[in-house]
């Protein structure tokens, strides 16, 4: 497994939350859960404007095997969406922490970030699940 980046946060579903300079919060799928779809083939992706809340599907992957929700780490709005993922979703599997980014929050509610675990925690999650 590739190492889990310090400076994000996590939810126990495998997404990530990047605060960044200006606020926002880049979301995506830890490196763990593209491994475990595999080959993923289609993104769909939410709409930039709308309201997501904590905890509720925002997004969905779908790869080979499966297709799973993307759970929204923070509630707010949707302010980007990452377009490249509409003809390469296959950039999530080569670099999860990266340029495999699913979408941009304005976060409503900064303290909802502070109920995610940290990488140390998901670390032992994902150690755990594997046993």
């Amino acid at each position: 497994m590739s190492e889990i980046p310090g400076d994000l946060k996590f939810l126990k579903s495998h997404e990530w939350a990047r605060v960044e300079d200006d606020g926002l919060v880049r979301v995506g799928i830890s490196d763990h859960a593209q491994g475990q779809l595999g080959d993923l083939v289609y993104v769909e992706l939410p709409e930039v404007g709308s309201a997501v809340k904590a905890g509720t599907g925002a997004a969905v992957v779908e790869s080979v095997k499966a297709a799973s929700d993307i759970y929204a780490p923070v509630s707010g709005e949707i302010v980007e969406v990452n377009e490249l993922l509409n003809d390469k979703p296959e950039t999530i599997n080569e670099d999860a922490f990266g340029e495999g980014w699913i979408f941009l929050v304005r976060p409503s509610d900064r303290a909802e970030l502070d109920e995610l675990l940290d990488a140390n925690d998901y670390q032992d999650l994902v150690e755990n699940e594997d046993h």
